[in-house]
């Protein structure tokens, strides 16, 4: 429906008719359902820049490097004026000189004529799409299919084709032509999902023919003849492309074209890739055709048991529905299995995503080395994804986007395993619902809740039931002496923490001609300390898991890391902590707070704060290494507990520090 032009409040009216424009093919325009005569070349060129601005200032400058293609006369600039004052005669009669009305008007050295979707086939080209692209990422694929279709039909030929040569190499007409092909794609990806190959049959048909050496339209083309029933049509096209590019450009058909021609071969669906574009509305590449999509997952925990209300709650996260991202945030303490938790999950529902699966370590808490950066993980994951690498963009910004655009519309879990925090998650996350994103981390990532409403699961350490269950499945049926008593002993000096059963489970397994009480005797004569559960493998003993999140500490959250075994009570606060490492209220607060975000503390309630019996045993450790403020701190808690704290029994006269340890902070 024809509209007026856009005016401010107390504007004079605009013309009495509007006018429509088309510059998808032969420019023209028309008022009041009468086409309307656009004079000589060169005023038609300068309405179809106009128009290619799409309601854009087009500068002075650029209209006279294209009229007179870097020449111009010294009078170059009067006759843009005329030309402009004619195109306004015959799109404004009757219209005041000064009106600020006007269609065509100039601004700063510029030029602009007003138009919007309703007046101009370009504008409403793209607005369809922009439709259809959101009922892909809805999942509406039949209506996605009916408006590309819809914006496609408005294409009646190349843009601006009527104005010769010039059309069809500069950069103002070129961006737009190049806006048609990967929309083409995009409606091929779209019906070929919901099978309705037929219906675009003929669009992609002409705008293979019209671009003979696209090979993602040619590979398009393929599919969706193959998907019609018109396989052996599809497998001669091949050869003649095969040929025409042999011939025309002395290369052999790209790896898109070629794995198109292999799944018409073996009868499979697919999809086409969608390319890149330059042009401003065009989309960015899409991920690689379903039959090689990404499957990175781990291998699955054959020993995996218990977690029963942790998976529902992480199941309730992948059925959930709406318009949001489902991301679920999986936090603990060293050890406690949350990868375990996350590799079972996703081999759990991976059918639910087929387009694929990515993981990767994001290394924020490793044994060597900095965390991962966002910006190489984009990398390897759009790589993974099907984008070529020449084509991954260098600023970790672009490579977001373009990992948002190759997963919009696509169904695919994305694993990040071992977060530092929030900021190195943002950049690694979809766009869309249809995907999911699982993030572990030592930190609980409230960023995350805040700004993308991801469900943040704490795991906390197994039932005894649970942790029996899991050890004895370590262990295998071939043991007998599995005594309840035997079993549940080595559980407690374990602290039902899943990495240390796994890794006391694995040396019961192999050695099956030792005794399972011997074992428990080891691990009670290391009591206090973590040399039950030394493995040659560093990387997997619960002494390296722990020194992972030791090593982010600054050096004052250290020190009171150190001090932790000299609390024997259940918890600890604040001001205990300030006193035995000597340091204000403040510092101590401070220190804790990294403490609990690297999860060596636990929040137990007000002000107080523990940690699981294996990380005061490490704390131990480096404390019994040799610190220069060792002898200091018992005298330092000895005074604090005087002062504030509920004695548990009474210190011996003359020997309260014989007794410190008895006192509850």
């Amino acid at each position: 429906m024809p509209v007026t032009p856009r005016r401010r409040i107390g504007e004079e009216q605009g013309p009495a008719q509007a006018v429509r424009f088309t510059l998808l093919g032969p420019v023209r325009a028309w008022r009041a359902g009468e086409e309307l005569p656009l004079g000589p070349r060169q005023q038609r060129l300068l309405l179809a820049a106009l128009l290619a601005g799409a309601g854009r200032p087009v500068p002075l400058t650029e209209l006279i490097g294209l009229l007179w293609d870097g020449d111009p006369p010294v009078s170059a600039v009067n006759a843009v004026h005329r030309y402009v004052g004619s195109l306004r005669r015959l799109l404004e009669p009757g219209l005041p000189i000064r009106s600020s009305g006007r269609w065509l008007v100039r601004q700063a050295g510029s030029y602009l004529l007003r138009v919007d979707a309703d007046g101009l086939d370009l504008l409403r080209f793209r607005d369809l799409v922009r439709r259809a692209r959101a009922a892909t990422a809805t999942g509406d694929l039949p209506v996605a299919v009916d408006r590309y279709l819809e914006a496609l039909d408005l294409w009646q030929g190349h843009c601006a084709e009527d104005l010769g040569a010039v059309a069809s190499v500069h950069p103002a007409f070129a961006m737009v032509e190049h806006e048609y092909a990967p929309v083409v794609c995009e409606a091929a990806t779209a019906a070929l999902r919901c099978g309705r190959a037929g219906s675009v049959l003929l669009t992609v048909r002409q705008a293979a023919d019209r671009c003979p050496l696209d090979e993602a339209l040619q590979a398009s083309l393929l599919l969706v003849l193959a998907a019609d029933g018109k396989q052996a049509e599809a497998i001669m096209l091949y050869q003649t492309i095969r040929a025409r590019l042999s011939d025309e450009l002395g290369v052999d058909p790209g790896a898109e074209l070629r794995a198109a021609h292999q799944s018409v071969l073996r009868g499979s669906p697919a999809e086409p890739r969608v390319p890149a574009s330059t042009g401003s509305a065009a989309p960015l590449p899409r991920s690689r055709p379903p039959w090689i999509e990404p499957a990175q997952l781990p291998p699955d925990l054959p020993f995996f048991t218990g977690r029963e209300l942790a998976l529902d709650q992480a199941l309730d996260t992948a059925h959930r529905v709406g318009a949001g991202l489902r991301v679920l945030a999986v936090d603990g303490i060293p050890g406690v299995g949350k990868t375990a938790l996350a590799v079972h999950f996703a081999h759990r529902v991976a059918g639910d995503f087929p387009d694929g699966q990515l993981y990767t370590d994001l290394g924020g808490f490793a044994a060597h080395g900095d965390p991962a950066d966002p910006g190489e993980v984009l990398h390897g994951f759009l790589e993974a994804l099907g984008v070529d690498r020449h084509r991954i963009p260098a600023s970790l910004e672009a490579r977001s986007a373009l990992y948002r655009s190759v997963l919009s519309g696509r169904r695919v879990l994305v694993v990040l395993d071992n977060a530092l925090d929030a900021e190195q998650v943002r950049p690694l996350l979809p766009g869309t619902s249809e995907c999911m994103v699982v993030v572990t981390g030592r930190s609980r990532l409230i960023g995350l809740a805040a700004a993308h409403g991801a469900r943040l699961l704490s795991l906390d350490l197994p039932s005894v039931a649970e942790a029996t269950a899991c050890f004895l499945r370590r262990v295998g049926p071939a043991r007998t002496d599995v005594g309840v008593a035997v079993v549940e002993e080595i559980v407690a000096r374990c602290g039902r923490l899943p990495l240390a059963l796994a890794l006391v489970a694995a040396r019961a397994a192999s050695r099956p001609e030792q005794p399972l009480t011997r074992l428990a005797a080891e691990l009670a004569a290391a009591q206090g300390s973590l040399g039950g559960f030394d493995e040659e493998d560093s990387a997997n003993a619960v002494r390296g898991v722990f020194s992972w999140s030791y090593r982010t500490l600054g050096a004052e959250a250290k020190r009171v890391f150190r001090l932790l075994p000299r609390h024997r009570a259940r918890d600890v606060g604040t001001a205990g902590l300030a006193s035995a490492a000597g340091i204000s209220r403040d510092a101590a607060a401070t220190a804790v707070g990294e403490l609990v975000r690297a999860r060596l503390l636990d929040i137990r309630g007000r002000d107080r704060y523990g940690a699981h019996d294996l990380v005061l045993a490490y704390a131990a450790e480096l404390h019994r290494a040799g610190e220069a403020d060792r002898s200091a701190a018992p005298r330092r808690s000895y005074v604090h507990s005087r002062r504030s704290a509920r004695p548990v029994a009474r210190p011996v006269p003359g020997r309260a520090d014989a007794h410190l340890e008895e006192w509850a902070f």
